[in-house]
């Protein structure tokens, strides 16, 4: 398995935030159904999805749990040129309530106005749980892969407090990340997310992802990260921007 490649395939996973979900179909069964679904990232680099009782995807789902996600990068002049992946996987109900708590206060902030719907309308959280990975990274460069998701180290309390931290007590250094980094301007940016290898901001409803330096695995090593950020001029090299 070439590690660049996993890489590459979770970061492409990281900076998007919506994907093509592939069901087998209950109404014509044979045949694929295809419908687009927002996510985020859980606690061990799944995707999460929240998604409706009624919706066509969900009977499919809880007929055969065998799905896939594909998910590409937006705003490419030629799609085949730049990096996609397919994610097969057994989708997986949330039943146990302390999961679905954890699920919601994350799935929350990357998507807060899901928080009306999800109280009125009956939706449910579902995680992907992975079985192999399809990636290109443009022409030529095309891999299976057996593992891409990454376990984050902060997940929950520790990413909790950084992040009621940073958005409470230094929203000027925030804002100079996203000038940093060229990101639109016109609201004010909030932090979301905090993994090994980046962080999600969200502005307005969109969410970006952009890369640390280098690998984060200890909190002290996020916040020299951020500290850094603060000061840089340019974004360093090594940090990728992702939107």
């Amino acid at each position: 398995m070439s590690v660049k490649a996993a890489k590459h395939a979770r970061e492409l996973l990281l900076k998007e935030y919506r994907g093509m979900l592939s069901t087998h179909s209950k109404a014509m069964p044979g045949f694929p159904f295809g419908s687009v679904v927002p996510y985020c990232l859980d606690a061990q680099g799944c995707p999460l999805l929240l998604i409706s009782r009624i919706a066509q995807h969900t009977h499919n789902l809880r007929q055969d749990a065998k799905c896939s996600l594909l998910v590409g990068e937006r705003g490419a002049e030629d799609v085949q040129a730049v990096g996609r992946h397919t994610l097969l996987a057994e989708a997986r109900q949330l039943h146990d309530q302390g999961a679905i708590e954890a699920a919601a206060a994350r799935y929350y902030r990357y998507f807060p106005e899901s928080r009306n719907y999800h109280r009125s309308h009956d939706f449910d959280f579902w995680m992907l749980a992975p079985v192999r990975w399809r990636y290109i990274g443009g022409f030529g460069a095309i891999h299976w892969l057996d593992r891409v998701a990454l376990s984050n180290p902060f997940a929950g309390e520790n990413e909790r407090g950084m992040l009621e931290h940073m958005n409470r007590d230094h929203a000027s250094a925030i804002a100079h990340y996203v000038a940093l980094a060229g990101l639109p301007t016109q609201v004010p940016a909030e932090l979301v997310g905090v993994d090994s290898e980046g962080f999600h901001l969200r502005i307005g409803r969109s969410v970006y992802w952009l890369a640390f330096a280098a690998s984060c695995h200890a909190p002290d090593e996020v916040r020299q990260a951020f500290v850094s950020l603060a000061h840089a001029a340019v974004w360093p090299t090594g940090g990728a921007v992702s939107a």
